[in-house]
């Protein structure tokens, strides 16, 4: 299956460079303004060689992993606490649905004047943008927690505590998990545009000051990169819904 996968994937990105040299050659457009793909490998060999592209996409990703985990543990659990007071969660919801269809970015003038420049806006930015869809799942987990479950921790005497870790946690979190997936690509996405909004480093920042220089073979490395990164991340997190699947998937013990 993974052999498939990989072929399928090799095909998939073979097509791709093909269409991409063939629109470079005989699309009449200038190398300057469209690089041809022979041009961005030199680019990206050459930002490897002198080790600038290793040092942004490390500076991206202290970024991107403080934002998404901070915004994770946070949404995680106020999502399994008001998903289980119904009365504040109505009062809450509306005020949530007001907020997460407003870009990061619309927030960007103000975090750049409270945070100044930086790492900081960047992480708020991933923050917001991967704070909703794992609040929204963990809520929505929690309110589908089969009622049996419950009432087998009841007959336990479980108290608060134990029926959270113990029953509540695990029967949510392969949905919680979805809201993960979702959130890594929305979080990866917003890095970039945080970092073009208020960062002197990172790969966001790089494409900028590519741009500015017309520099639009180290625009478009990057941009290949960043594509390439976030791929993997989206396997890394399939293959972590997979082990929550096996884990948790199924039946819950009660110890």
């Amino acid at each position: 299956m993974i052999l498939k996968n990989i072929k399928a994937m090799l095909v998939g990105f073979g097509l791709l460079l093909l269409i991409w040299q063939l629109v470079s050659t005989f699309g009449g457009y200038n190398q300057a303004l469209f690089p041809p793909p022979l041009l961005v490998v030199e680019a990206l060999f050459e930002m490897i060689r002198n080790g600038s592209i290793i040092t942004h996409i490390e500076i991206s990703f202290f970024r991107f992993f403080s934002g998404y985990f901070l915004a994770v543990t946070i949404a995680i659990l106020l999502g399994l606490l008001v998903g289980q007071l119904p009365a504040v969660w109505r009062v809450l919801d509306p005020v949530v649905q007001v907020l997460r269809p407003v870009s990061p970015i619309a927030w960007s003038p103000f975090i750049v004047l409270w945070f100044g420049i930086g790492n900081m806006p960047a992480i708020i930015i991933i923050f917001i943008a991967a704070f909703f869809p794992v609040l929204l799942s963990t809520v929505s987990a929690v309110k589908k927690v089969d009622a049996m479950y419950l009432r087998v921790a009841a007959n336990f005497e479980m108290t608060h505590s134990e029926r959270m870790w113990k029953i509540i946690f695990p029967a949510a979190f392969p949905m919680i998990a979805n809201g993960l997936h979702m959130a890594l690509g929305s979080a990866w996405i917003f890095l970039v545009a945080g970092e073009m909004v208020g960062a002197q480093s990172g790969l966001g920042f790089l494409i900028v000051d590519a741009r500015n220089a017309l520099s639009l073979d180290v625009v478009m490395a990057s941009i290949i990169i960043i594509g390439l990164l976030g791929l993997l991340l989206d396997q890394a997190i399939r293959l972590f819904e997979g082990w929550v699947a096996r884990i948790w998937g199924g039946q819950i013990a009660i110890k």
